[in-house]
This record gives structure tokens, C-alpha cells and sequence, in this order.
């Protein structure tokens, strides 16, 4: 019976798996191959657990818009990237709810992240941009453009949103690196988040006592202090958007100029307009060609589902990794493997799909605009200072991008 079990488990594919050697830009071939022989394949978690893996476009949006598929990290079987009880995973607040408590907590802070407010928020992302590309070329050459560029970038925008000192990015970044690295304990994670429950529990007291023009102080005199939110709650909705708000746009920002650096003649097309709709589509693409979340969004099934031919039955856990459905021929018929500014990328799945799509997508292409239309008119000349094959790569963090990226001009 050993070896029967031992034999199944070889013969299901792990998950995440590797990129190709080479290839830091495209999904793992583990994906490839499993999308070619249907939309839904069996992958084996490192716990040992087996869940429902999505490959395909259509098939992922169609179980995100399904209420029988749940977010609750609480249900037993539910496929966690981590260990069970990590902090990292289980303490996100609204966003691991389903139904009505989910719609009522998240429609706390809608407004602040609404297109709208967005837009009136671009004028001075466009500032905080044309600064750090001055610094940067009055600085030393190489230079790191993580470091100078594009973690500054959100950090300064997310921490004038919520009204979170910038004085204090330091320690915000070294916690969110601790929660979202693959390698970290549950005990590091459990840590680092408490650190982070801490110190935005103390800045929403603060705000009670002084609210100023911030979501964090209206989160404080609207919800907590009416009795809608505890402080505690405020406090995680503080940690999530915290996090969310800086960690996945910088590694875009980095990732994605690799990326162009990389594909020179596409590189060029953005370098050479101020057409904000090639921009825009630029950045479309790049969140479809690209993939940060390489440990695919999880959910579990609440009701037996019939879908492709299988039966997604009740408690079984489910997964959707991003990256290859947004590579499906039948989503994207033109050469989906190729980079190209000028595709119609719209309808990828980046952002999610459904009642759990990603509440900051608005703030994220906003900047995302900025920062790609202005960093490469700004420095027409800018490149790698290192070889790519030298460039260290997030292979062991839930988000991925790169550690640095060296540049000269």
C-alpha cells in the first residue's frame, strides 16, 4: 500500500515548480504541459496535500465568479501556500472572507482606491516619480533601481494614502519581505506580522485621537469609533493594504523594465511616445506577460462542481496561477508568449476575477503609467549594468521579481 501511495504522489506533479533555466519571464514548463492536456490537472502541494490546479483562461473565470467557490482560509482542506495557521496567510483581513461579511468590510475603504480618487491622485504620483528619476541621475552610476526607484514609488504613494509616516518604510518593507518569502518559518511570519498589527493598531489609535486626510483616519473615526470596526480589525485592513500597496507594484516596476530592457524594440515604443493610451495598453500587457504571484491564488470548494468534464467535490482545495492562464492561446490567440505594447490585453487575469478582484488595481495601473511613461523619456539611454543571467531573481517569495536590478545611463 507504501509503495502505492509513494508511486501516485511521484506521479503528480508539484507545485509551484520551476522556471526554466533562462526563461524568468514565462511560466514554468510544469504549467505549459499540464495546460496542453486540459484545464484542470491534480498537483501536490509541499505539505503533501493534492488539490485542483486551473490552467486555463476561461475555466479561471469561470470558478472565481462561482459563490461555490470560497476564500475562507478557515475550512478544513483549504490548499495553503504555507504551513496551516500562518500568519502570512490566515490574517488578511476581509480579503480570506466570504458573502456578506466580506462585501461589508471591503466597501469600508472602496472609495479611496475608486478610479476617480485615483485619478485625482496622478499629479502627484507624477511628482514623487520626476524626484527619485532626478535623484537617481544626480546620484552615482551603476545605480540599483529597486532601491532608488520602485519601491519608493509605492511605498511613498501607499503611505500618503493611509497616512503611514514614510519615516517608518524601512521597517514595513523588512516585515513584508519576512511574510511574503517562501523560505520564512511560521513562527518568522507569525512575528513579523505582529510587528506590523502592532504598529498600525498604534497609528489607528493615533488617528482617533488626531484623524488627519487619510483612509487610515477614516477608517478610525467612521468604523471604529462608531463600533462597526475593532481597532484590531482596522488594524489588519491597515496591514493589508499596507502591504498590497507596496510590495506587488514595485516588483512590477522592476520586473517590467527588465522586461522592456530586454526587448529593446518594444522598449522603444514607450520611450518614443506620450500617447497615454500606448502607455496604457503597455501596461496591460505587461501585467499579463509578466506574473508576480507565482504561488497562485487559492480557494476551496464549497459544493460539488461539474466543470471540463471533472468534478471539483466539496472541501477540495483549488488553485489559480495567473501567469499561465494569461499565456492561453484561446485568451490570447496572438503569439501569447511574446511581449507586444500594442495587444489588447485588457481581460487578463492579473488583477483576479470576481468579488475578490483586487481592490487596489485602479491605484496599481495608475502608477504603473506614471512610472513607465516617464522613466524611460526621462532616461532615454537606460540599461542593464549587469548581465541578466547575474540578476538575482525572487524564486523564493510568493511574489517575484528581482532583488535589484543594476542600471547606468
Amino acid at each position: 500500500m507504501t509503495s502505492t501511495i509513494d508511486n501516485a504522489r511521484q506521479e503528480t506533479p508539484g507545485y509551484p515548480a520551476a522556471r526554466a533555466e533562462g526563461c524568468p519571464f514565462d511560466p514554468p514548463p510544469t504549467l505549459y504541459a499540464l495546460q496542453k492536456e486540459g484545464p484542470l490537472a491534480r498537483v501536490q502541494l509541499s505539505d503533501g496535500t493534492t488539490h485542483w490546479l486551473v490552467t486555463r483562461y476561461g475555466e479561471q473565470r469561470a470558478l472565481l465568479a462561482d459563490p461555490r467557490i470560497s476564500s475562507d482560509v478557515t475550512r478544513p482542506g483549504f490548499p495553503f501556500p504555507a504551513q496551516p495557521g500562518d500568519p502570512g496567510q490566515s490574517g488578511l483581513s476581509f480579503i480570506t472572507m466570504d458573502g456578506p461579511e466580506h462585501a461589508r468590510m471591503r466597501r469600508m475603504v472602496t472609495a479611496g482606491f475608486a478610479v476617480k480618487r485615483v485619478e485625482s491622485l496622478r499629479s502627484t504620483v507624477q511628482e514623487i516619480v520626476d524626484d527619485l528619476i532626478g535623484t537617481m541621475l544626480a546620484g552615482p552610476k551603476p545605480a540599483d533601481l529597486v532601491e532608488a526607484f520602485a519601491l519608493p514609488v509605492p511605498s511613498l504613494v501607499i503611505c500618503a494614502l493611509l497616512g503611514v509616516p514614510y519615516t517608518d518604510h524601512e521597517f514595513f518593507q523588512e516585515n513584508s519581505k519576512i511574510i511574503v518569502r517562501r523560505t520564512a518559518t511560521t513562527a518568522e511570519r507569525r512575528a513579523a506580522t505582529g510587528r506590523l498589527m502592532s504598529y498600525l493598531d498604534g497609528l489607528v489609535g493615533a488617528k482617533l485621537a488626531e484623524p488627519a486626510d487619510d483612509l487610515l483616519s477614516q477608517l478610525a473615526v467612521e468604523r471604529v469609533r462608531t463600533g462597526e470596526l475593532t481597532r484590531e480589525q482596522a488594524a489588519q485592513i491597515g496591514v493589508l493594504l499596507l502591504l498590497a500597496g507596496h510590495e506587488t507594484t514595485a516588483n512590477m516596476i522592476a520586473l517590467g523594465t527588465l522586461a522592456l530592457l530586454e526587448h529593446p524594440e518594444q522598449l522603444a515604443l514607450l520611450r518614443e511616445t506620450d500617447d497615454p493610451e500606448l502607455v496604457a495598453s503597455a501596461v496591460e500587457e505587461l501585467l499579463r506577460y509578466l506574473h508576480i504571484t507565482h504561488n497562485g491564488r487559492r480557494r476551496i470548494a464549497l459544493a460539488d462542481i461539474d466543470i471540463a468534464g471533472e468534478t471539483i467535490r466539496a472541501g477540495e482545495g483549488v488553485i489559480f496561477p495567473n501567469d499561465i492562464a494569461n499565456r492561453d492561446p484561446e485568451a490570447f490567440p496572438d503569439r501569447p508568449d511574446e511581449l507586444d505594447v500594442h495587444r489588447n490585453a485588457r481581460h487578463h487575469v492579473a488583477f483576479g476575477f470576481g468579488v475578490h478582484q483586487c481592490l487596489g488595481q485602479s491605484l496599481a495601473r495608475m502608477e504603473l503609467q506614471v512610472a513607465y511613461g516617464t522613466l524611460y523619456r526621462r532616461i532615454p539611454t537606460l540599461r542593464l549594468a549587469a548581465d541578466v543571467a547575474t540578476i538575482p531573481f525572487k524564486h523564493d517569495g510568493s511574489v517575484y521579481g528581482v532583488y535589484e536590478l543594476p542600471v547606468t545611463w
